[in-house]
């Protein structure tokens, strides 16, 4: 099995150097491991001995958000080096000031492992949520670096419960500690006899409760949802979604709609705006005039990293990837007291399920349930118990990263 993933790391980095060429996000990812090694061992110094953060992309990174402002705060000392595997979370946050060093991920290979944690020698590694790296697990537990998952997740269908995922349970064996999202999770780990795990929660709401506190006004989205009747936040949309926002507002002419789509490349927004004629472009609202602004009813953010503000403009959130690989971020949109509204691909998110149990969020699957829901939801008191509860279920779940900084603590593993 070994050698199979090998294999498929190899293959895997083949296909995106050769697609590289003709596309955007594969040339990213290869050109950020060029001379990576070297960019290294220039800017980490010896005997810096890090924190290292390792993060998939955007969504991990603010899952390991407070956990590392927890750390800078109290121990700011403390030097942090930030990895990502995509270039979505390494573009967005390479410059964040609550790291010291940020880099791509070298593939996982043993030889990259071992010339890695050579130049980087972390006092200690932390990973987020479901990113396992069988040659970076086994060197770091054959150097005696502590390695911890937090908000990590299980369930019943993935490998490491299926009679033929010995392999992967191997690598989940090199782990020190998890802290995981549910008590399931826990069970499921002590079902392969792995007993080192703890339930701590995910610690996205440790950020995300706060959000409504520190979030930024924007003038442009305020100006154009003057007189709207309602306003629906739709956010990292894929075209599946915005053929249903369509529907949904050719029905509702005083809603006024912010879509906030997940790729803003130039092809994607040209979709959005032959979908929606009369839309507004928020690059280039300021040439737009008053009356261009009050007639529209649709305003496409065609940037990246405003969503957790604009939510707090809207009257319902409507998130995007649910009809495909699975649905984007909640927690930013319920944490300002709005019902949440998405697709049928949300079963992998805790969250998600929560908040539908709660009746705070509510699934759909096709355009007739989105207009049914959006009705029920144009009710003030319907929209303000759903709202209330999506706030409440936030509140309720903060409290994941002092479990976890108490174990750093308590371990002495910070200094």
């Amino acid at each position: 099995m070994r050698l199979l993933y090998d294999l498929g790391i190899s293959a895997y980095t083949l296909l995106l150097r050769g697609v590289s060429p003709c596309h955007v996000k594969a040339k990213k990812w290869v050109d950020g491991r060029r001379h990576l090694f070297s960019e290294i061992e220039r800017a980490v110094g010896k005997g810096m001995r890090p924190i290292w953060f390792h993060f998939a992309s955007l969504g991990e990174f603010e899952q390991g958000r407070s956990v590392m402002e927890a750390i800078k705060r109290k121990y700011p000392h403390e030097k942090i080096l930030i990895t990502f595997f995509s270039p979505s979370g390494y573009e967005i946050r390479k410059n964040t000031p609550l790291a010291d060093y940020v880099f791509y991920l070298p593939t996982d290979t043993g030889q990259h492992a071992r010339r890695f944690l050579d130049l980087v020698d972390p006092k200690l590694a932390i990973f987020t949520k479901y990113e396992y790296w069988y040659h970076y697990f086994r060197e770091l537990r054959r150097r005696k670096i502590r390695l911890l998952m937090i908000s990590a997740i299980f369930r019943e269908e993935q490998i490491f419960f299926k009679w033929y995922g010995g392999f992967f349970r191997k690598i989940l064996r090199q782990v020190s500690f998890f802290f995981t999202q549910n008590i399931d999770s826990v069970y499921w780990l002590k079902s392969i006899h792995i007993t080192q795990a703890g339930l701590a929660g995910d610690t996205r709401f440790d950020r995300v409760v706060d959000i409504p506190k520190h979030g930024k006004p924007v003038p442009e989205v305020e100006r154009f949802i003057t007189g709207a009747a309602h306003v629906v936040v739709a956010g990292s949309t894929w075209p599946q979604d915005e053929v249903l926002l369509e529907a949904l507002l050719s029905e509702r002419q005083t809603w006024k709609a912010v879509v906030a789509p997940h790729e803003v490349d130039e092809a994607h927004i040209r979709q959005i705006k032959e979908r929606f004629p009369t839309a507004l472009l928020f690059s280039q609202f300021r040439h737009y005039t008053p009356d261009d602004i009050s007639e529209a009813q649709v305003l496409i953010i065609d940037n990246i990293g405003m969503l957790s503000s604009l939510y707090g403009y809207g009257s319902v959130a409507y998130i995007g990837g649910g009809f495909g690989a699975g649905i984007h971020n909640t927690l930013e949109a319920a944490t300002y007291g709005i019902p949440v509204v998405f697709g049928p691909k949300y079963g992998k998110f805790q969250e998600a399920v929560d908040l539908i149990e709660h009746g705070a969020a509510f699934c759909i699957q096709n355009r007739k349930e989105l207009n049914d829901i959006f009705s029920a939801l144009e009710n003030p008191e319907q929209r303000n118990v759903a709202g209330t509860r999506a706030r409440g279920y936030v509140e309720e779940k903060a409290g994941a990263t002092p479990i976890i900084m108490k174990y750093l603590e308590t371990e002495r593993l910070l200094s």
